[in-house]
């Protein structure tokens, strides 16, 4: 089974650093940061840490476990964690460099519903949980966890 962790990045603006992705014969869309847990990686939390770094050059603090996805093949861990500075020019990320790929671009993207529902954000099941956690206010700033913390029921109380 393939173990991929994923940051939800709260920026002092009160925003989220996305992903947006372009590629050939697809509609735009837009992933959180985040990536496989090599086998090198002391814990999820450090496979985190380090795809942050390799994504947009930042370092952020893991707040909590916000929610899991897990199907008969994946399992996606999605954590809360604040970050301060990032270099989107910086990224030494493998997947950058490989042929075929598309384009990259990091968006700051506003904690609103409505912001969130302007864009494509996957994995949907995700989005959905996401957007509830905002529309219920459970994102008040950066740094601030949420109301439950740990497993993957956090923000979905």
């Amino acid at each position: 089974m393939q173990h991929r962790v994923r940051a939800v990045l709260l920026t002092p603006n009160d925003t989220t650093l996305l992903i947006k992705r372009i590629r050939p014969g697809i509609d735009p869309y837009w992933v959180i940061v985040g990536g496989k847990i090599e086998p090198t990686d002391a814990s999820p939390e450090d496979a985190l840490l380090r795809e942050v770094r390799e994504e947009i050059a930042g370092e952020a603090q893991v707040v909590s476990l916000l929610h899991t996805i897990e199907t008969a093949d994946e399992r996606q861990d999605f954590y809360l964690a604040t970050i301060e500075k990032w270099s989107f020019e910086d990224r030494t990320g493998p997947e950058f460099s490989q042929e075929g790929r598309g384009e990259y671009l990091l968006e700051e993207i506003p904690l609103t519903t409505e912001a969130l529902d302007a864009i494509n954000l996957l994995p949907q099941d995700f989005a959905t949980v996401l957007r509830g956690a905002v529309e219920r206010g459970a994102l008040l700033s950066a740094g601030t966890p949420f109301p439950c913390s740990g497993h993957s029921e956090a923000i979905t109380h």
